[in-house]
């Protein structure tokens, strides 16, 4: 296909192939002031997709573009968040007080905030635990001790892309509180792996049921009953 030139010129509209122009065998001439130029793309490029840092993100959150929606940052991209459903809020609560008990005072349980993992990604997993109180973050935490995110609709979600990023933001304990079967999936021992997305994976994986019990690896003397994360 030729690369057509000067649309709306008074000069005779010219083509030329792709090699010939890659070649510098034609030189196209330059627009004429009020000419319409048009850049085309060549078969071999292709649009390419805005990426947003955490900067920029942030920005677009202090000018409330976002204040009806809940959204959250990955790897560049804003992700729309699913509603909650009752069950969900309910889930978040259970999970919130359980590892209060089991943390102490020593630990800020931080429910649905922002995490500030690298440059490009901004997540707001439902329950992170970070060390110390609110008073020693002025910014977001940049990790934490552990992390929840409570599933219904999102399972496939919160074990593919949300494992890998907090995998490879040295996050030691994940867990996933499974609504649809009644199960806590627990991630352990992040280790890297370049073929996951966000170059990251947990090593240990294993499943709980609602007669089981978990002791947190921040706070080995704690036991926890899955039960009590369910509603």
């Amino acid at each position: 296909m030729g690369i057509r030139k000067e649309v709306g010129s008074a000069h005779p509209t010219e083509e030329r192939s792709a090699a010939e122009v890659r070649s510098a065998q034609w030189t196209p001439r330059k627009a004429k002031p009020g000419t319409n130029v048009i850049r085309h793309i060549h078969d071999n490029e292709g649009p390419t997709t805005k990426r947003w840092t955490r900067e920029e993100y942030d920005r677009l959150v202090d000018l409330g573009m976002f204040s009806n929606e809940r959204v959250e940052l990955l790897a560049g991209e804003i992700v729309e968040m699913t509603p909650q459903r009752g069950e969900h809020s309910m889930a978040i609560g259970l999970v919130e007080r359980a590892l209060r008990a089991a943390w102490g005072d020593a630990y800020w349980i931080r429910m649905q905030m922002p995490l500030a993992l690298g440059k490009s990604s901004e997540p707001e997993p439902d329950v992170a635990i970070v060390a110390g109180s609110p008073r020693d973050y002025r910014d977001h935490p940049s990790s934490a001790a552990s992390v929840v995110e409570v599933s219904d609709t999102t399972l496939a979600y919160d074990s593919a892309r949300k494992a890998s990023l907090y995998a490879s933001a040295g996050i030691r304990e994940y867990w996933i509180v499974d609504l649809a079967v009644g199960e806590l999936v627990v991630h352990r021992n992040p280790v890297a792996d370049p073929g996951a997305e966000f170059g990251g994976r947990y090593a240990d994986l294993r499943r709980l049921g609602p007669e089981d019990t978990i002791a947190p690896l921040g706070c080995p003397g704690a036991r926890i009953s899955v039960k009590d994360l369910l509603p």
